[in-house]
């Protein structure tokens, strides 16, 4: 690994073919099919190219390894869930006969008490489902930031919708 770091490209290979079959097995009894473990390990060794500098020389590799291909696993399933989550979405809504674009002005009349920085963090947090470190990377700020943002976008929501909500129950 270490030969590998310093770009040797005979140690790059060697250990592709020493460590491929682990890794493979490793996707493939995750019950995904063998394209999606194929493709996993891909994933796999495109990070671990990425990231080989940060492999400290004498601990051991193989643990180093799986803990890539364990977070590509988990990325994986987790792109998977929100895209079928969307996908769930879209066919409630078109089963409903309800128009997308119906659904987007909903949205904006939802989110109008919001200024435009929060309202994006709300929109990539809850409707986009991305995680705090992806929209702190999309909107070019850190994860306390993100997290203030969306606090006080939750707390002005609540304030709007609650008070609303009491103007109805007054009419009645």
């Amino acid at each position: 690994m270490a030969l590998y770091q310093e770009g040797d490209l005979d140690a790059a290979t060697t250990l592709i073919h020493f460590i491929s079959p682990k890794l493979y097995r490793f996707f493939a009894a995750q019950a995904v099919s063998r394209l999606e473990a194929e493709d996993l390990l891909q994933e796999t060794w495109l990070r671990i190219h990425k990231v080989r500098h940060t492999y400290r020389p004498g601990e051991p590799a193989i643990a180093w390894f799986y803990a890539i291909a364990r977070h590509v696993r988990v990325d994986h399933y987790r792109k998977a869930m929100r895209t079928t989550i969307r996908e769930q979405e879209l066919e409630e809504t078109s089963a409903a006969g309800e128009a997308p674009a119906g659904r987007r002005d909903d949205l904006a009349a939802l989110l109008a008490p919001l200024s435009q920085a929060e309202r994006d963090v709300v929109e990539m947090l809850k409707i986009e489902g991305l995680t705090l470190d992806e929209v702190a990377r999309a909107t070019s700020s850190t994860v306390g930031s993100v997290k203030q943002k969306a606090h006080r976008a939750y707390k002005k929501l609540r304030k709007a919708f609650g008070s609303s909500k009491k103007r109805t129950e007054a009419r009645r």
